[in-house]
């Protein structure tokens, strides 16, 4: 395993949730930051919680004049890029019936068109470092849930995108790898999710059966686990895809709360 003290890794969403726990594991074992977020009191705490160690950025990824300007910022700061955490995404659930031209292109612009501007933008630094890129997918990508189909199908398309990537840069020495996801618990990516549509797919998502094929959520601590063992792999060898879910029985603990609240 690689050691990664000093490596410079760009971190997408990562001012809270999952995001924000891969920062913490990654100045842990001694690399240095570039952590980019909507602009929030959250993103600077992170900056002020690490200080020389993490350059907290303002970047709505889903816009690529910003993320030309995030990565410029992040190399200003840091003289180099060793990797691309591609993690910022929403996922909100919805009956396609009922969504809006907003949340569906919402959905695109920063599951999808984001990760296409980052990894544009990251490449010609990642070649000089011979370094990595790292796509966060999910579970849903092999099972969809009901009300979280355009989301599943932005995380489809993303693995598809690294597929087709990962020989493009190969003669680069860019390794290309996908962490696909399962439930993890303590997330943020509820926050802002429509009450309605939040009841209705819960009820949904226990009557189909797919809540207890999540399992009872990882921890965040552990997939920033699995994350950090990608990102410290010996440079001879690559790894595709690693999908890291619950081991235990159950379902997420946010669908019992919910559930029993309306009891």
């Amino acid at each position: 395993m690689l050691d990664l003290t000093e490596k410079v890794i760009i971190v997408t969403g990562g001012s809270k949730g999952m995001g924000r726990v891969f920062v913490d594991a990654l100045v842990a074992r001694g690399a240095r930051v570039a952590c980019l977020a909507r602009p929030s009191e959250r993103l600077t705490a992170v900056g002020e919680d690490h200080r020389d160690k993490v350059a907290a950025i303002e970047c709505d990824v889903s816009d690529s004049a910003q993320v030309d300007g995030a990565i410029a910022t992040a190399v200003q700061r840091f003289d180099r890029i060793d990797a691309l955490v591609n993690n910022a995404a929403i996922f909100h659930p919805f009956a396609i019936e009922s969504g809006t031209d907003e949340l569906i292109n919402s959905h695109i612009d920063i599951n999808l068109r984001g990760v296409i501007w980052l990894v544009r933008a990251a490449v010609p630094h990642l070649r000089e470092t011979k370094g990595q890129i790292v796509s966060i997918s999910s579970e849903s990508v092999n099972m969809p849930f009901p009300m979280l189909s355009l989301y599943a199908a932005t995380k489809a398309a993303v693995e598809t995108f690294s597929n087709g990537l990962r020989d493009e840069l190969r003669k680069d020495s860019i390794r290309v790898s996908i962490l696909r996801s399962g439930s993890v618990a303590g997330g943020s990516g509820s926050e802002n999710w429509d009450p309605v549509a939040t009841q209705q797919f819960y009820e949904t998502i226990m009557r189909t059966g797919h809540a207890a094929m999540s399992g009872a959520s990882a921890s965040p601590q552990s997939m920033a686990e699995a994350l950090i063992a990608l990102l410290s792999m010996p440079e001879d060898v690559s790894v595709d895809l690693i999908e890291v879910r619950a081991s235990q029985e159950g379902v997420p603990p946010s669908v019992k709360a919910a559930l029993s609240e309306n009891d």
